[in-house]
């Protein structure tokens, strides 16, 4: 070591997932980086007089932890206002729209369960009686769909069925009468242009303020699929520094032209200390819930054999061309039809594609399809809280809708890893909480309609899928999700070993320290 480190953590049980050097017990960074890996005895010969030293007394110091789905800046509107997470019924769901606060005058709610309507159809006419007249716009959980109320939907000027160029849909009843569900992104975006919305400053702080609170988790990075608002966090970058490195994949939608591809080539590399546009996100199909999954077969109402994109093959020339541009992508596909698809035209893209594309949630596909992410080199990237939307005796909206064989196909974590693939975790906050240690612990033991079939990963898989597996999944396989000289120093201390510890004693242990590129952002007790 040429010159003294900035930081030294000591003490501590450190699992560095680096095959040349599998434990240590101290750790020493500079200038950002890992600068040497070794024993607490190393310590008097690294140290200088500036360096400070973190006595973790016997933590368990591993890679940070990487959320490999993310929303942490579009998320700051979708979670506004009334969390409607814990409401399980119709009467539960009226009881807390009564006594919500108002927002400029709408009730903003958001994390509303589908399995909340008991099977009802989602109509405005279930909750208008308690709103007096209040306009009202309630987020599904899933993130995809929303109910709006009457006075909503006049204020949007929203009357009637409309046409969109992606799979959207305003709705109606046989009379043509818009019932309030708003069915994807372009539907749902008619009534979020005319709600109220929070100041630059309020969201600048409650931005501060999530990243701060995901760092305590553990989490020391994120994978964010969409643009976020690169003025809001070059902002925060310039004054502070980012408790987690973001990247950024703006979206692709259908209708996208040739300008606008070229748009999203030039955003690649824009960026900041801890923050940059690196890939492109795109939507094969939406939800099994809303009805939007894309799927072989219909589903049991008869929906769910149309992609998000009207033409399927204009998407793959938007791969393609993204591709030869050198732009990574990851594509939104849920339904068995949606993962075939991108897996098609991954493979169209020859040897050059393996490495490059990633597959985002994957929650029913059949056994053929499971090898073919590692043949292709395309990454797997699941979000294991999704699974408790779920319950394992079938009676939810999730599988209903798929029946017993494809719901048995659920979330296919254990397969995929497997049959070789690498297999990325995250939350996809805010549509399941950012928790990292609730990630761990689900991708160990799955809840709902994936509990059935024992379909979880082990203690090392899990942390390897938001470390080792989510640096490959971002194409930072040699840079990060390692503790090893020249690595980035970015780093999580638990107080229990994420590895050993049962998933349940994980999901609550102590975070000791957090370090994004060197900063020491979180001290626990």
């Amino acid at each position: 070591m040429t010159a003294a480190p900035d930081l030294i953590l000591t003490g501590a049980e450190v699992r560095t997932l680096d095959p040349g050097r599998p434990y240590a017990t101290a750790v020493a960074v500079r200038d950002g980086l890992i600068a040497a890996v070794g024993e607490d005895r190393d310590v008097r010969d690294w140290r200088g007089p500036g360096t400070e030293v973190v006595a973790l007394a016997g933590a368990h110091l591993v890679p940070g932890l990487v959320d490999a789905h993310s929303h942490p800046v579009w998320g700051l509107d979708m979670a506004t206002g009334v969390d409607l997470s814990g409401v399980t019924g119709l009467a539960g769901l009226k009881a807390a729209l009564a006594g919500a606060g108002r927002i400029d005058g709408w009730v903003i709610g958001f994390g509303l369960d589908h399995n909340a309507f008991e099977g009802r159809p989602v109509d405005r006419a279930l909750v208008e009686d308690v709103l007096g007249g209040a306009p009202a716009f309630l987020r599904l959980y899933d993130g995809h769909s929303a109910l709006a109320t009457g006075a909503a939907l006049a204020a949007a000027g929203v009357t009637g069925a409309r046409d969109f160029e992606q799979r959207s849909e305003v709705v109606c009843d046989a009379g043509g009468r818009p019932t309030g569900h708003l069915v994807e992104h372009a539907a749902m975006q008619l009534v979020e242009r005319a709600m109220p919305r929070p100041s630059y400053a309020a969201r600048r702080r409650r931005l501060v303020e999530l990243l701060g609170a995901m760092a305590a988790t553990g989490l020391t990075g994120a994978h964010v699929m969409d643009a976020g608002d690169a003025e809001l966090v070059g902002a925060v970058a310039e004054e502070t520094v980012l408790p987690l490195r973001l990247r950024f994949a703006p979206w692709c939608m259908p209708g996208i032209d040739e300008a606008g591809l070229k748009e999203l080539v030039a955003a690649q590399g824009r960026g900041g200390r801890h923050w940059v546009v690196d890939g492109v996100k795109f939507f094969m199909d939406g939800t099994v819930e809303g009805g939007t999954a894309w799927l072989e077969h219909a589903d049991c109402h008869g929906q769910g054999t149309e992609a998000f994109w009207p033409d399927p093959e204009a998407y793959g020339a938007a791969v393609r061309q993204l591709h030869a541009a050198g732009v990574r992508t990851a594509t939104h596909a849920i339904g068995d039809a949606a993962v075939r698809h991108v897996l098609d035209v991954v493979a169209g893209l020859g040897p050059g594609g393996a490495g490059r594309h990633r597959i985002e949630h994957i929650e029913t596909a059949p056994d053929a399809l499971l090898p073919r992410f590692a043949e292709l080199g395309v990454a797997a990237s699941m979000q294991p809280p999704h699974t408790a939307y779920t319950r394992a005796d079938g009676t939810d909206e999730w599988s209903r809708r798929l029946g017993a064989g494809r719901a048995g196909h659920a979330w296919r974590l254990r397969d995929l890893r497997d049959a070789g693939a690498t297999v990325a975790l995250g939350s996809d906050w805010p549509i399941a909480h950012y928790d990292v240690r609730t990630v761990l612990a689900t991708a160990r033991a799955p809840r709902g309609a994936a509990s059935a079939r024992g379909a979880g990963l082990t203690g090392l898989e899990a942390l390897e899928g938001c470390t080792s597996h989510a640096a490959r999944a971002a194409g930072e396989a040699e840079t990060a999700g390692r503790i090893a000289v020249g690595r980035r120093a970015d780093l999580t201390a638990f107080a229990l070993d994420p590895v050993r510890a049962p998933a349940d004693e994980l999901a609550e242990t102590p975070v000791r320290v957090t370090v994004t590129g060197g900063h020491v952002i979180h001290r626990g007790e």
